[in-house]
């Protein structure tokens, strides 16, 4: 049987990923604020959970990805009530924060490889986005093709987190 906090998280993920691309597209900024926030949320759920989860099975590097990646996951909600704008200073931190979570997540073969690919594909994508936004690049949370881009990578790999805690115990 499923544990329990292995189905809040596969939740939470699944809530992250379905609210946080439908807020790059939607227009009006409260509920983009909104959706992020519903989003950010439920990551930060997730990935505590699946922090104690790895450390349990005694998977430091991977407990520490996702702890990683929990602080970044912070740092996006801190800026979400302040508008596109006036977040990225967060948004930078966070997702740098997101970049380095994703590549301890991956660094070994705990997950199967196509996830470790489209997440190490998401950080690279958001490496580079930091680097423009710190060398005075008008990037935005919203801006295309980056940081745009890295946000379908992201969301596979949430995909394939969420596939991998509902297998596990069949």
């Amino acid at each position: 049987m499923r544990s329990t906090s292995d189905t809040v998280a596969a939740i939470g993920l699944a809530i992250g990923g379905a609210l946080g691309m439908a807020g790059t597209f939607v227009a009006s900024d409260a509920l983009r604020e909104t959706l992020w926030t519903i989003d950010g949320v439920g990551v930060v759920v997730a990935a505590a959970l699946l922090t104690m989860k790895y450390q349990r099975l005694g998977n430091d590097l991977v407990a520490a990805g996702f702890l990683t990646f929990l602080a970044g996951e912070s740092l996006l909600l801190a800026g979400n009530a302040a508008g596109l704008q006036a977040s990225v200073p967060s948004y930078a931190g966070g997702i740098a924060l997101w970049a380095a979570g994703l590549v301890m997540v991956s660094a070994q073969a705990t997950f199967a490889l196509w996830m470790r690919l489209t997440a190490f594909v998401s950080a690279l994508l958001f490496t580079v986005s930091v680097a423009m936004i710190l060398w005075g690049a008008p990037l935005l949370p919203t801006s295309a093709p980056l940081p745009a881009l890295g946000y379908p990578f992201l969301v596979l790999t949430f995909i394939g987190w969420i596939w991998t805690l509902l297998k596990a115990e069949r």
